[in-house]
């Protein structure tokens, strides 16, 4: 007889196992809310930072590369093939945001 006893005492107390688990499912529910009304996305965010750190090293290698080309021309050793390539990558490295947005503004999306 005691021994059933002891079994339904100790089913009666309540253990605080669950507490922190209850706490921190609380605190994650409290935080959806702030995810649910983030204006940007992930996407948008890593694609701005990477095209920041493409511009920053285009930069200085367009640069050299101007002035390379003036050296070249300078020294009569130039191919107006080379001059053409160069404006055109400089201008679709530089004005790639305006041409993407240009091209999205032409197929509405």
């Amino acid at each position: 007889m005691r021994r059933q006893e002891s079994v339904t005492r100790r089913a009666a107390t309540p253990t605080p196992r669950g507490a922190p688990f209850i706490v921190l499912l609380g605190a994650l529910l409290a935080m959806a809310p702030l995810s649910a009304l983030a204006q940007t996305s992930p996407f948008m965010t890593g694609a701005t930072a990477l095209q920041a750190n493409l511009l920053a090293w285009l930069t200085p290698i367009a640069i050299i590369l101007i002035m390379v080309l003036g050296a070249m021309a300078m020294a009569n050793r130039m191919s107006w093939g080379w001059v053409i390539g160069a404006i055109l990558g400089i201008a679709i490295a530089f004005g790639a945001p305006q041409i993407v947005t240009w091209v999205r503004g032409m197929f509405g999306v």
